[in-house]
């Protein structure tokens, strides 16, 4: 079997083993004869299920009593309507970090005032403002925890007066975070957590008593939590292997583990980057680097498009930066392995040797 060193910025890998016990049930779960996509939602095999995979989340996570975990379709782009709709009375601060912050705020709009807290587009988004301008009224201030085009990441949380809501789709259960001093978090799963076609939300019970209920019931966050995440069919393959996930990730040796293991992969090609004399130029400020996407350029926009072209030729996969920015940028997720992120520092020394 044939697999490449996959540095995709999501969908992204997921550990070999875990999909060999994808594949060896996908046909016979637990003995029921069916696969988990053939099951009914309601069957008391997926039920277990649920509730194990919501256990293992608060489990690893060091989530309080008082937090509620549901499971929504639609990705962070139906959180970002989601989180607005259902919070946004007066007006909304955004930290401008990038394009999706700009996506929560411009979906925000929709629904009441929403507004810069602060911006690092003067640097062009290279690094994490550490002041907030919040404005009277304010009904919360949302942040993304990592920034995937610009490769940037929290690491110091807002200190601020009004509930915090933070997006962590690109780096949940990377490292230890304290979850619980956030109002609500949620995330895509199909980074670090999964296959992609679901977000799970963790909610603040008296965060959630504050949310309109003037809003269709299956916009509500109300209705997940009331009903188990089961208002309408759940998305069950996706949670199947957010279970799947949470089980590697505690048999890895949970957040603690995870985060020394991407701190280790980062770090070799930061390495590369900063012993370069300038052949590769890092995008993020040095502080604000993201342990989850290296992004960097080379010296012209050719010289990049040969990078990435040579780099898929030796078995590298999605290397290229996004398609707003361009560059290059290789995503470290869970997943990835440290022999995958060596392998990558080892080509980058040789084509920065025949190239330079």
């Amino acid at each position: 079997m044939h697999r490449v060193w996959n540095f995709n910025a999501g969908p992204s890998p997921m550990p070999l083993p875990v999909l060999e016990e994808i594949r060896d049930e996908f046909t016979d779960y637990r003995g029921t004869g069916m696969g988990i996509i053939e099951m009914s939602h309601r069957s008391g095999e997926f039920q277990a299920l649920l509730a194990e995979t919501k256990a293992l989340l608060a489990e690893l996570l060091g989530l309080t009593e008082g937090q509620e975990i549901v499971f929504i379709q639609g990705g962070g782009s139906m959180q970002f309507v989601m989180e607005a709709y259902n919070f946004l009375r007066t007006r909304a601060a955004y930290a401008d970090t990038g394009v999706w912050a700009h996506k929560a705020r411009d979906a925000a709009a929709f629904f009441g005032e929403a507004y810069d807290a602060n911006s690092a587009k003067d640097r062009n988004y290279s690094y994490i403002p550490d002041t907030y301008d919040i404005r009277p009224g304010t009904d919360y201030l949302h942040i993304t925890s990592n920034n995937t085009i610009y490769g940037t990441e929290y690491w110091t949380f807002p200190d601020v007066n009004v509930p915090v809501v933070c997006d962590m789709s690109s780096d949940i259960l990377s490292r230890r975070v304290d979850c619980n001093q956030f109002a609500m978090i949620w995330a895509g799963i199909q980074k670090n957590l999964g296959a992609a076609g679901t977000a799970l939300a963790i909610i603040k019970k008296e965060f959630l008593e504050t949310a309109r209920t003037d809003v269709p019931a299956f916009l509500q966050y109300r209705t997940f939590v009331e009903k188990d995440s089961a208002y309408n069919t759940p998305a069950v393959f996706c949670i199947y292997t957010l279970n799947k996930m949470l089980h590697w990730i505690k048999n890895m040796g949970g957040a603690d583990a995870m985060e020394i293991r991407n701190k280790k992969k980062a770090n070799l090609l930061y390495a590369v980057i900063d012993g370069s004399g300038g052949f590769y130029r890092g995008h993020a400020e040095p502080a604000h680097r993201s342990r989850m996407n290296v992004t960097f350029n080379l010296a012209s926009p050719e010289l990049e498009k040969d990078f990435i072209a040579r780099a898929k030729e030796n078995g590298f996969a999605g290397v290229g930066g996004h398609r707003l920015v361009g560059g290059c940028r290789v995503s470290l997720y869970n997943a990835v392995t440290p022999e995958a992120a060596e392998a990558m520092a080892d080509f980058m020394k040789e084509y920065m040797r025949t190239r330079g």
